[in-house]
């Protein structure tokens, strides 16, 4: 895995054709011992027919060209991840939203949207602690359309949570009592950015890590507002 912010790696050349590449040599070191073995001790009178270790060595050769072939393209793959992180670079310092629960509170305060279709009568918005604790219960607004929260970081007594990663669920249902759809999106200040077996994140906060697929928007931080329960 490798990537740039709060924590820093390197590049692993591709280690799957380094093991073929090692596993190939064992056998074609046993094949060669053997083969002049066989060859000190053959009969001189019924040699042994050169083109069967001819052949074998053949197929060696064609191996060993496809393990260089494969390194080759794990070595283009691993320079195509560092360009995806050097251009995630720019993302740094910018804050972004995300499809996701997943909720970073940083210096006190966090923001998400949830999103509702019509017809629902009933929202409840609840927080949960990376333990899976309810921390905070509120009412949610039930029209129809996208709607912007702001949490102070408070729990449902008013004391102030330690930043981290929380959980956001929104739980809308209609006038018969059925649940709904909901979408929820999550804002965060971008501290990183890292791959991991050609997958390309972001990190958001402390410890939060993002798929950049899941990326909906970009924008250069704002002065901080004050912060609001919901």
């Amino acid at each position: 895995m490798t990537h740039i912010g709060p924590t820093t790696g390197s590049l692993v050349d591709g280690t799957q054709s380094a093991q073929s590449q090692a596993s190939l040599d064992d056998e074609l070191n046993r094949f060669m011992n053997l083969l002049v073995t066989q060859l000190k001790n053959q009969d001189p009178l019924d040699p042994m027919d050169a083109n069967e270790f001819t052949s074998q060595l053949v197929q060696f050769a064609s191996v060993e060209q496809q393990i260089f072939q494969n390194s080759n393209l794990e070595k283009l793959l691993d320079l195509q991840e560092t360009d995806q992180i050097s251009q995630m670079v720019n993302y740094i310092g910018t804050q972004v939203e995300v499809l996701s629960q997943q909720l970073p509170l940083e210096n006190g305060e966090a923001e998400f949207n949830y999103i509702l279709g019509d017809g629902v009568t009933n929202a409840t918005i609840t927080i949960l602690d990376s333990t899976g604790r309810n921390v905070f219960t509120a009412d949610g607004d039930t029209s129809a359309g996208k709607h912007n929260i702001k949490w102070d970081g408070k729990n449902s007594s008013g004391q102030q949570l330690s930043d981290g990663t929380f959980t956001v669920q929104v739980n809308a249902q209609n006038a018969q009592g059925e649940l709904q759809s909901v979408e929820h999106t999550v804002l965060g200040t971008v501290t990183g950015a890292g791959a991991d077996d050609g997958n390309v994140f972001l990190f958001l906060g402390n410890n939060l890590t993002i798929d950049q697929t899941n990326v909906l928007s970009v924008k250069k931080p704002t002065t901080a507002a004050t912060a609001a329960t919901p």
